[in-house]
């Protein structure tokens, strides 16, 4: 009974040792594909966040790009209005130091009239040109004023532009 047993035990051990060597080669082989997968699974994933890193970065750097190029706009369209509220200034005083002169050559040649007729005469004539002259100087500061303010919201208004187009742009994937 003992070689039956010694036969039956060899058996066993066969079978066993079969088996193990069958499930240690579906285990190595499951071991390298789980490892494969995970390393591919892994590169693949580098890759991603590696690119959405770059266009993060991409962004950043246009974002803070366009945020100069709006400061710069500020700052020219402020220099345009100091600029232009100063021409404005000038032409006002020259405006009204020219009603200033207009004022007193007629209060001169009042001094020297003879009669009341003259004097009224000289009065409608004096209030006639300055009324002409006032509103011929408040056109040209009307038309200087328009100017000011469509020159100075110029480098605004070409900033909002491309803001528009930048916004109405599909993001790039």
């Amino acid at each position: 009974m003992s070689t039956t047993t010694d036969t039956k035990i060899s058996d066993v051990k066969k079978l066993v040792n079969e088996a193990a060597a069958t499930g240690a080669a579906r285990t190595r082989k499951l071991v390298d594909n789980s490892a494969q997968t995970a390393r591919l699974t892994m590169e693949k994933s580098v890759t991603d966040v590696t690119k959405a890193t770059e266009g993060l970065f991409k962004a950043a750097e246009e974002a803070a790009e366009f945020g100069r190029g709006n400061a710069e706009a500020v700052a020219k369209a402020t220099q345009l209005y100091v600029a232009g509220v100063q021409d404005l200034g000038k032409q006002t005083f020259a405006m009204l130091q020219g009603l200033s002169d207009h004022a007193i050559e007629s209060a001169k040649a009042l001094s020297g009239v003879k009669s009341l007729k003259e004097a009224a005469d000289l009065q409608a004539s004096f209030a006639r040109a300055t009324l002409e002259k006032t509103f011929s100087e408040s056109a040209k500061l009307q038309e200087a004023a328009l100017k000011l303010a469509e020159t100075s919201f110029a480098p605004l208004s070409a900033r909002m532009t491309l803001a528009v187009e930048k916004m109405s742009k599909p993001l790039a994937a």
